[in-house]
């Protein structure tokens, strides 16, 4: 049985007590992968790899400031909007990451809309 993956459709994707505060977990919905990042009581939902490289987020990425940076090259992006803050800086050889950053063009990440109810996260994915 396939699932629908329409923008209407609550998806249960994890038990709520799986997810601690400060974690990330990814998950497929379908073919789509997706992270659950909890901060707090707080369940954020995004596409699960950064459009730079299409390296997991969830391995790695750190949060600050309501941002995601992905650990390969340093990509950042806005948790709530999915904003491109930086492009592939690599800050450790700027040249480097500007090269690379010119190999795909800046593209946001999708976020998506979560819940909890009866004890399990649900996720209805955005377009």
């Amino acid at each position: 049985m396939s699932l629908p993956l329409d923008s209407d459709v609550w998806h249960r994707v994890i038990k709520s007590d799986r997810i601690k505060s400060g974690k990330k977990k990814m998950k497929n919905i379908g073919l789509r992968s997706i992270m659950i990042l909890r901060e707090d009581e707080e369940i954020r939902v995004t596409d699960a790899l950064c459009r730079h490289m299409a390296w997991p987020l969830a391995y790695g990425g750190k949060v600050k400031d309501g941002c995601i940076t992905c650990p390969l090259h340093q990509t950042k992006y806005d948790l709530d909007s999915g904003e491109v803050k930086e492009w592939s800086p690599f800050p450790l050889f700027p040249m480097y990451g500007r090269l690379l950053g010119k190999m795909r063009r800046p593209s946001p990440l999708a976020v998506h809309t979560a819940r909890e109810l009866d004890g399990w996260v649900e996720v209805r994915l955005s377009n």
